[in-house]
Order: structure tokens, then C-alpha cells, then sequence
């Protein structure tokens, strides 16, 4: 089995810490390998002091939808006031510096999904940049790439469309762990902490997290499975439009769908691009979303279902689902316009995308799968050379 870097801590907490004060940045996935929250095992631990904690987006609880504002609450195990890392504003979510007076080392213990847009490895580096203001030591505990640790997919965010969901040039699909990241976030983006990550044992790159032994914690409430994890490099873009990404139904990123959609006639139009499609099948159906977009309209749509992990690519396959539904509904398909991840000056598809290529020439007769899957391959290969720079496993 696995044993995550929080595992390695506890064990030899002299290793890793300095001083005698803990701060955590944790959520209901800051397990150690008995069960036991993080947060528990520093509240009794017989040298160091727990002094903080901080909680990313959904909250320590992962309880709150996506992009709903946290407020600050106390924590029933240590009585401890949890700071929001997730406010009304782009300013909270970074610590105050004041919040890290008298804390020698801050300890990141989260699991993250493996994908640029989720926002936990962007709390991660803001805690760095903190740290390294305030000269408190960052400590990360690493954890499985759900996904794997080999299979990268997408072209790398660039400048003017920086974010909270892709805040640094990654690829979509990237491949590194959260520990991996804060290494390359540390020296690459140049934040320059002090940093110390504790690494897992006994994972290997190739595996995807049903094969670590571990149990899978829904990191958000919309991630409830390992299947979601799966679909998620692509199915995310559905954010940016005004379809359905299944939210409000049990199946969250593998329904997707609107009321003007006929599934047979996508399912027929879809088709068309099975063979560059591997691992994945279709199945049209309908759905009623019981909140967010369409919530208690019936939505016709697909679920994609994965056939082969190992060869299915989830962000060409939610592009073909795109263009697809361009085609066939090109006055009903919309994107979304509404201010999203703290941005109003330019459309969530840009940013998800991590520019306006796709949806500049996603209508466009000359629209090629290919050519979108070619147009990544040059920074793939110019990240991957920088990649391994800070490959620990």
C-alpha cells in the first residue's frame, strides 16, 4: 500500500520541522494511513504545537459547491479558529502574513486531482509565497497523482490568461504529484521558500489511485469518484459553456448535456470521430440536474463511459463533444459569460482553455482534431524537458 508523505512525517517530524509550531493547510483528505485526520495527529503530538489551520476551496469540510465563498469557522477536534483560504475576494485566498506570526512551519496535506484547473495546488503555492515572506518553513506532504504519474494531455496556460484555475504554465493534464509541484513552482516561478516536501513511499507513476491501497475521499463535492478524476482534464471546459457538466446529478462530468439536445443525433454525429477516440463510449440519455445550470430542466446528453483508462484522452474527447454540438446546435450552443474564479474581463472558456484558440475556431469549417492535438505538442515537449527537472518518483 501507499504510504503518503504525512505517513513519513509523524514518524520523524525532526526530520522535516524546525522550531515547535505547526500551522496546517489541510481538508477532509488530510488522512494518514490509519484514518486519522492530520489535524488530530499534531493536535496530541508530544513535540510540536498546533497554532493554525487554514482550509482551501470547499471548505475543511469539503461541503461548499464550487466557487461558493468560505467563511472563516472553529474546528470541534482542536478549537481552533479555520481560516478560509477561499473568500469573497481574490486577496483571501492567500494567509494573511499576520496569521503566520509565531508558526515555524506550515504544512500543506491535500489531495489533488492531477489537473491545471483544480484549485488546491494554486493554495499550495500562495502558502509558499507567504511562507517565504514571512520566513516561516513550508512543509508538503505528497499524495498520489490519481491519474497517474506519465499521461500528459493540453497546451500550457499562457500569460494574459493566467487564473486561479490555471495560475502557472501547465498542461492541462500534467502528470506531477502536488510535492512535485511545489518543487517546480519553488524554482521555475521562482517563489523561493523554504521548502521541505516529504515524499510517499511504495507509489509508482504508472499507478492510478484505485491501485495504491488507499481509500478515495471526494476531494470536492463534485468529485466523487476516481471516474470523475478520469473525464476531468476535459470535461472541465463544460464549465465554460452554458451546457450542463452534470452538476446536480450523482454523476458529475460523465453526464453532460442541455434541454435543446437530441442525445441519439449527438451520439450519431459523435460517431464520426470514434477512431480518434480510443477508450471511451457513448451512451445518450437524459438527465435532470437538481442544481446549477438547468437545475430541474430535463437535459438530453451523453455519459461517457471510460473503456481504457490507459489510452482514453479526456481533453481531445471533450473537444470533439464540443465541436460536435457546435455543429449540430450552432444558434443553441453558448459560452458561459457570467464572472468566474474571480474574473469578469475575460470568458471562463479562455481561461479553462488557457487561451481563446478553441473557442475562436470551434465553429470554423476547417476545425481539425488534429490540428488542435498538434498545436499542443511543441510546449508539451518543451514542459515535459522542464518536468523532469523535479520528478521525485
Amino acid at each position: 500500500m501507499t504510504l503518503p508523505g504525512i505517513n513519513h512525517l509523524l514518524a520523524q517530524p525532526e526530520k522535516y520541522l524546525k522550531g515547535k509550531t505547526v500551522g496546517l493547510v489541510v481538508n477532509h483528505t488530510s488522512l494518514a494511513s490509519d484514518h486519522k485526520h492530520s489535524i488530530a495527529h499534531f493536535n496530541s503530538h508530544p513535540s510540536f504545537t498546533l497554532t493554525a489551520l487554514f482550509a482551501p476551496e470547499h471548505g475543511l469540510y469539503g461541503i461548499a459547491q464550487d466557487m461558493i465563498e468560505i467563511e472563516n469557522e472553529v474546528d470541534p477536534v482542536s478549537g481552533l479558529t479555520i481560516s478560509s483560504l477561499y473568500g469573497k475576494t481574490e486577496a483571501t485566498l492567500e494567509p494573511d502574513p499576520s496569521a503566520l506570526v509565531g508558526i515555524d512551519n506550515l504544512i500543506f496535506d491535500i489531495q489533488d486531482v492531477g489537473v491545471r484547473y483544480y484549485t488546491f495546488i494554486y493554495t499550495m503555492a500562495k502558502c509558499m509565497d507567504i511562507c517565504k515572506k514571512s520566513g516561516t518553513r513550508m512543509i508538503v506532504c505528497d499524495r498520489p497523482n490519481p491519474i497517474n504519474g506519465v499521461s500528459l494531455e493540453g497546451n500550457l496556460v499562457a500569460e494574459n490568461y493566467r487564473s486561479f484555475v490555471g495560475q502557472y504554465p501547465l498542461p492541462n493534464r500534467h502528470a506531477m504529484t502536488a510535492g512535485e509541484l511545489a518543487l517546480f513552482f519553488n524554482h521555475e516561478i521562482d517563489i523561493g521558500c523554504e521548502l521541505k516536501v516529504v515524499p510517499m513511499t511504495h507509489w509508482n507513476r504508472e499507478q492510478w489511485y484505485d491501485e495504491t491501497g488507499l481509500p478515495w475521499v471526494p476531494p470536492s463535492p463534485n468529485m466523487p469518484t476516481l471516474d470523475t478524476a478520469v473525464v476531468y482534464p476535459g470535461m472541465c471546459l463544460i464549465e465554460g459553456t452554458q451546457l450542463s457538466e452534470g452538476r446536480g446529478t450523482t454523476r458529475p462530468f460523465e453526464n453532460f448535456g442541455a434541454p435543446y439536445i437530441d442525445p441519439h443525433k449527438l451520439l450519431q454525429r459523435i460517431e464520426n470521430d470514434r477512431e480518434q477516440l480510443p477508450g471511451v463510449i457513448f451512451r445518450p440519455q437524459f438527465f435532470q440536474p437538481m442544481f446549477q445550470k438547468h437545475q430541474n430542466e430535463t437535459c438530453g446528453g451523453l455519459q461517457i463511459h471510460v473503456t481504457d483508462r490507459n489510452q482514453f484522452n479526456p481533453l481531445l474527447t471533450t473537444i470533439a463533444l464540443l465541436r460536435a454540438i457546435a455543429e449540430l446546435y450552432p444558434n443553441d450552443f453558448k459560452w458561459r459569460t457570467e464572472p468566474y474564479e474571480f474574473v469578469s474581463d475575460r470568458l471562463a472558456i479562455d481561461l479553462l482553455y488557457g487561451n481563446p484558440q478553441l473557442r475562436e475556431t470551434i465553429f470554423n469549417e476547417t476545425f481539425s482534431l488534429i490540428d488542435i492535438e498538434e498545436s499542443w505538442q511543441e510546449e508539451l515537449t518543451r514542459f515535459k524537458e522542464v518536468r523532469s527537472n523535479y520528478l521525485i518518483y
